[in-house]
């Protein structure tokens, strides 16, 4: 039963179980998730007073960018507040009776079923393709075949009452999905710190544009962390750019960067300024 208080609400994109599901619990465990069948319908429940936050990943170590989030950030009118890490555990989960022996085929998302390769091949599984995780063990839950099992998160598990026959099954460990955490309005962290400002800018259609724009950043000594670009009209002139910088725009070289990044652009919006996750900075530390 979801909260009668929208600000005791965050939406995930997914159904119980997901690993965005699981996001939510880590990062906010105080808070209530709401299941929403699409990333509009998750932006939509924010929009809409259903939620106070949303829960969206953005990009996966191995996966790469997530499909339609830079598209759908710009465009919901919210900002980013937090970032969250999550690591990818996968589990084979399986109906109570199932054995490693019993098992024929597995059920999962088409990145989850390359990312277990591995164990796929050394049980001569079946692999067939589900449209996420919890949705297939789901699936194998409901259906009770001991013959079936699905990968997905341990929290998948517990949401469908499956066993684990194995943990941490994929190929390659230290998988991790990086999310954004969605609000109605913009709360900066106090200046002082350690941030990440997010945002979209358009550069006008003049040569080197893109360089004297982001020159700016060079001068004033501000690091840009992810650039990316992605067209945004049918005639393919219009190239959008989304881009994340270490620092605060209080900052006077953050400011200035800013500044010139806005001088060189058609259009250019902050989309949030929230801090560094832990593992972020953990991770530049020990790089």
């Amino acid at each position: 039963m979801t909260s009668s208080d929208p600000s005791r609400v965050i939406a995930f994109q997914g159904v119980p179980g997901a690993y965005s599901n699981l996001a939510c619990r880590a990062a906010y465990p105080d808070l209530e998730p709401l299941s929403c069948a699409t990333f509009e319908d998750a932006f939509a429940a924010v929009a809409d007073g259903k939620a106070g936050r949303a829960m969206i990943p953005i990009e996966n170590s191995l996966g790469g960018r997530v499909a339609d989030i830079h598209h759908l950030l710009p465009e919901s009118g919210q900002y980013i507040v937090a970032e969250h890490f999550q690591r990818v555990e996968h589990h084979l989960l399986a109906p109570k009776g199932a054995t490693l022996d019993s098992i024929e085929t597995v059920f999962s998302h088409e990145q989850a079923l390359a990312q277990c390769r591995g164990l796929i091949r050394d049980l001569n599984l079946k692999a067939v393709v589900r449209p996420d995780t919890a949705g297939a063990a789901k699936e194998v839950a409901e259906r009770g075949d001991p013959t079936e099992a699905a990968i997905a998160s341990s929290l998948a598990g517990e949401t469908y009452d499956l066993m684990s026959l194995r943990g941490r099954i994929e190929d390659k460990l230290g998988n991790t999905t990086r999310f954004v955490v969605m609000s109605p309005h913009r709360t900066d962290p106090p200046p002082q710190t350690p941030s990440i400002v997010s945002m979209v800018f358009q550069v006008r259609s003049v040569p080197a544009a893109l360089y004297k724009a982001l020159g700016g950043f060079a001068t004033n000594g501000v690091n840009v962390v992810k650039l990316e670009s992605y067209i945004t009209d049918s005639a393919f002139t219009v190239a959008q750019f989304y881009a994340e910088i270490e620092g605060h725009v209080a900052s006077r070289s953050v400011d200035r960067a800013l500044e010139e990044l806005q001088y060189f652009s058609t259009m250019m919006k902050v989309l949030g300024v929230y801090p560094a996750h832990p593992f972020r900075l953990e991770n530049a530390r020990g790089s």
